[in-house]
């Protein structure tokens, strides 16, 4: 019995460690991450220990792809293409000569002739689509409008070439880029044609006064005139032309008296200037005397200082201020976290009216207020929306473009930075203060088909500007100019980087509204208004 109790005992060991080896060689699997098995009995003991202290097996590394070095993000061709466009409007050269995968040695200087030998004064671009021609290669197509003097709006279309460089988007910049007339060696030429003048009468029929200043708006004050045209040099093709010239003896909007008014109150004006007048309700011209040249006194575009601050008084009216609203006037404004502005006369003048603000002619209050009030770009609606501040036909041009930061905000408020008008632009102004209603000046007996569409304004605001600009006739920086009364009006001053300011003086008195400027001239109410006295003392 003994021996048949051992051999049992031997063979029940041997059936244990078999299974328990049979457990550790099974795959990995079926012990550590096999799904929950089906309910079964219990194992005895000794197999669940030994199944619990079998050893894990050893994980398999999964060796890790080797990765190549990261190189830095490729910048967009839409971003090139959008510094390039900035650039090339604030004419900045140097800017644009780094985006350009060589650039040819001349780049700037083919640059700089262009604007100079067709006489642009100014550009503005639109941006097309981007199209993406391969992984390495892209163009965009856009629009722009150039500013010639004594032509105007020049409209062109051309296409931008961008290519991957060295890891870089780059313009691929060729003539071409300029204008399509240049492609393939091709060149422009601004054209001037001496003609026979056809004779202009003023609006009662009569002959212009001597010496009128205003042989470059009408004919018939000389033996001859220019006619400029804008061509292509091989085809002779004309892509901007001057208007015809009327027919003999055609009357213009012009009143004689009005004119000799404007063109005797430039004589002893030493720096180039000119005096534009428009009938209040009608918006046609009465006077043009220029000494500007190339038409400044209607296309040409100056900052208009502190006249500017009728629109933009315009602009806080119409948030809820008043003519009597307390506001600040300190000698100096700093916008938080951004630059500091100073008042001309260096005064804190310490708390004061909206009106009496003006009349000063207050650069901090207007500074404040704005960045107050009209960060929401209503500043640039009001110029662009009910003075005329935009792109469109007509006569005038002037302009305002969005801020960019806070401190360009600041300088639009005070008729800086992008804030640019001619001197008829600001004539426009001050006759929609007074008539209540903004209007395109015009030249002929009613506007053009294409005309933009008189602006009322609200009678409010109206109001409030005339009450403010008496103010500034009466008692503030145009008191000592000699003004007649019942001359409503606003200085300006504008400055100049690397030279002297530019004067300026708008109002109207009567049916008349008018604008004089005085290129370089110094302060507006020491230079301008003077010169306004001498034209409506004269009338």
């Amino acid at each position: 019995m003994r021996r048949r109790w051992l051999i049992a005992l031997i063979a029940s060991t041997v059936a244990i460690i078999a299974f328990g080896v049979y457990g550790v060689t099974t795959s990995p699997g079926a012990v550590v991450a096999s799904p929950s098995p089906s309910p079964s009995p219990s194992p005895s003991p000794t197999l669940s220990a030994e199944v619990a202290e079998a050893p894990a097996s050893t994980p398999v590394p999964v060796p890790t792809p080797t990765l190549a070095p990261s190189s830095p993000p490729q910048e967009s061709p839409e971003l090139t293409a959008t510094r390039y466009f900035a650039a090339w409007q604030a004419h900045d050269i140097s800017s644009m000569t780094g985006l350009v995968a060589d650039p040819p040695a001349d780049f700037a200087e083919r640059h700089r002739l262009f604007d100079a030998d067709l006489r642009v004064s100014s550009l503005s671009l639109t941006r097309g689509e981007m199209r993406r021609l391969s992984g390495e290669a892209a163009e965009m197509s856009f629009q722009g409008v150039r500013e010639v003097a004594g032509l105007g709006r020049w409209t062109f279309s051309s296409v931008l070439h961008l290519g991957l460089r060295a890891g870089a988007w780059k313009v691929l910049w060729d003539p071409e880029t300029l204008h399509r007339s240049l492609k393939d060696g091709g060149s422009l030429r601004l054209k001037e044609t001496q003609v026979r003048r056809p004779a202009t009468l003023t609006r009662e029929g009569l002959l212009f006064p001597r010496d009128s200043r205003a042989g470059d708006y009408v004919t018939g004050l000389g033996g001859t005139a220019v006619v400029l045209s804008l061509e292509e040099t091989a085809s002779g093709r004309v892509l901007l032309a001057s208007p015809p010239l009327p027919p003999i003896k055609t009357r213009s909007t012009i009143s004689r008296s009005v004119q000799a008014a404007a063109a005797r109150a430039l004589d002893g004006t030493e720096r180039p200037a000119a005096i534009v007048a428009v009938d209040v309700q009608t918006g046609q011209v009465r006077a043009v005397a220029d000494t500007l040249g190339g038409r400044g006194a209607f296309n040409g575009l100056y900052p208009p200082g502190s006249t500017f601050k009728v629109v933009t008084a315009a602009a806080l009216l119409r948030t809820g201020l008043s003519p009597e609203s307390p506001v600040a006037c300190p000698a100096t404004y700093t916008i938080p976290n951004a630059r500091t502005f100073t008042d001309s006369d260096g005064v804190d003048h310490g708390t004061v009216t909206l009106t009496t603000a003006f009349a000063l002619s207050c650069n901090t209050t207007f500074v404040q207020q704005t960045y107050e009030r009209l960060r929401d770009d209503r500043l640039r609606a009001e110029a662009a929306d009910r003075f005329g501040f935009r792109e469109k036909p007509g006569l005038s041009s002037c302009r305002i473009q969005p801020y960019g930061d806070l401190n360009q905000l600041g300088s639009d408020s005070i008729g800086q930075n992008s804030a640019q008008a001619s001197p008829l632009c600001m004539a426009e102004v001050a006759a929609a203060v007074a008539s209540g209603v903004w209007r395109p000046a015009i030249m002929t007996a009613d506007p053009a088909a294409d005309s933009p569409p008189p602006v009322p304004l609200d009678e409010g605001v109206a109001g409030g500007l005339r009450t403010m600009m008496s103010a500034v006739v009466t008692q503030g920086t145009a008191a000592q100019a000699g003004l007649p009364p019942e001359t409503f009006g606003k200085t300006g001053t504008a400055e100049v980087e690397g030279a002297e300011d530019h004067a300026w003086f708008i109002g109207y008195r009567g049916s008349l509204a008018f604008a004089v400027f005085v290129q370089n001239g110094g302060a507006g109410g020491k230079v301008a208004a003077p010169i306004a006295a001498r034209f409506l003392n004269a009338l």
